[in-house]
């Protein structure tokens, strides 16, 4: 099998990508769904609605997820996924009906995000130190890159598919969809092989363990810098959902079919820069920078596209940008992290990431609400471009003193060597 592809020569993984990728298309399909039907149908083009809608489904990643991380590394994350995702595929269910019978309402819409948010705060830490097990140290790089491409495969056909599904039955089918597709992945974690499992020793019950991850990871300045960039980049870089669907309604007055085909386009960068990622052995971290840099660049670049149709191209180099620099921040830690503290740290990731799209959802729908769509994307762009250029000089900064100390050690110990 080709080195691009080599986790899938494990059986167990085969399961599992099979199917997140069909529960995939159906997230993707909800999410695209769920922004409509806010702007839409139960606002009139209310971009602080979405932004309040996609904070509430965030937030909880904030909240909960130290305490989640805790969870994957005290139980068996196979059984924390089969009750997350069976939790997640009913709060789909729920919505569905609700617009079906047509009886949704705004607030409906705001406590099924907030209850689907808590859990995926709980799946979230398990799903992504699942993989360890699944494949084992020598396959994580690779493993989470497929898993990377997987998504942004889904995310390049379930927008689409869900654009063509709204326009000609609504939006309350696509959430059912959605919930049906979590079937697949519930079927795969039932017939994963446990004994072909590679599971790490769990940590036994006891006080201050999130205090404990969380002083595991200040020792850490090259994870502190990780999670200090994906907080901006998650709050200000990251917010597609709020600004696209402003975009594609408010800027360009196009209808829920182009609204999809905007998230279609999008993944085809991604997808593009995940199957990258697949080629590359591990992390590195000219990856990361340049990803953060050239996604401030390309949003700035979107900000001002004057068509509908150019800002839909601009949106695959912003893709391509916004996978590389998550690849690279999250393979960094599946592969630098103690097992006793990886679900803890990947939860601390998470929340970061997750909570700044929380934080950040909200300020980029009101932005884009009082000063247009395009004020929006554009100081989303500039901040990411700040940070970007901020944390290259940072880096620069410390790699010239690592630098010095090895050229006067060297020194030193010239010195030492040489007969009195």
């Amino acid at each position: 099998m080709s080195a691009m592809f080599r986790a899938l020569e494990n059986p167990n993984y085969r399961l599992w990508a099979g199917g997140a990728l069909v529960s995939n298309i159906g997230t993707w399909m909800q999410r695209v769904a769920q922004d409509w039907l806010v702007l839409t149908v139960l606002t009139n083009h209310s971009g602080t609605a979405v932004g309040i809608t996609t904070a509430l489904q965030f937030l909880p990643m904030l909240l909960l997820g130290p305490y989640a991380g805790v969870l994957a590394d005290r139980y068996r994350k196979r059984v924390i996924l089969l009750w997350t995702q069976t939790a997640m595929g009913i709060c789909g269910l729920v919505v569905g009906l609700l617009v079906v019978t047509g009886v949704a309402e705004l607030w409906h819409v705001y406590l099924a995000a907030l209850a689907l948010g808590i859990a995926a705060a709980i799946d979230g830490p398990a799903r992504q130190a699942f993989v360890s097990e699944l494949v084992g140290p020598d396959r994580i790089s690779n493993a989470v890159a497929l898993n990377s491409a997987s998504f942004n495969s889904a995310r390049l056909t379930g927008p689409a598919i869900a654009g063509v599904l709204i326009a000609w039955i609504g939006t309350g089918p696509v959430f059912l969809l959605n919930a049906a597709s979590f079937v697949a992945v519930i079927i795969s974690l039932f017939r994963v092989k446990v004994s072909q499992l590679e599971p790490s020793t769990p940590v036994v019950r006891g006080k201050h363990q999130v205090m404990d991850g969380l002083r595991y990871v200040r020792q850490r300045p090259d994870l502190v810098l990780i999670l200090v960039m994906v907080g901006l980049l998650g709050a200000f870089g990251m917010n597609f959902p709020v600004t696209n669907s402003m975009m594609s309604a408010a800027e360009f007055g196009m209808g829920p079919e182009e609204f999809g085909l905007l998230g279609s386009i999008m993944a085809v960068g991604t997808l593009a820069g995940a199957l990258l990622a697949a080629r590359r052995s591990g992390p590195r971290l000219r990856y990361m920078l340049g990803g953060a840099l050239s996604l401030g660049a390309f949003t700035l670049l979107a900000s001002i596209s004057p068509t509908f149709w150019i800002y839909a191209a601009v949106l695959v180099p912003v893709g391509l940008a916004s996978i590389t620099f998550l690849n690279s921040c999250n393979t960094t830690i599946q592969l630098s992290v103690e097992p006793q503290f990886r679900g803890r740290v990947l939860a601390l990731y998470l929340a970061i990431l997750q909570g700044g799209t929380a934080i950040g959802a909200p300020l980029m729908g009101w932005i884009g609400t009082e000063f247009g769509p395009r004020w929006a994307v554009a100081a989303g762009g500039a901040v990411v471009l700040v940070a970007g250029i901020a944390s290259i000089v940072l880096v620069s900064r410390r790699s010239q003193k690592t630098l010095r100390e090895r050229i006067r050690g060297a020194r030193l110990r010239r010195r030492a060597a040489q007969p009195s």
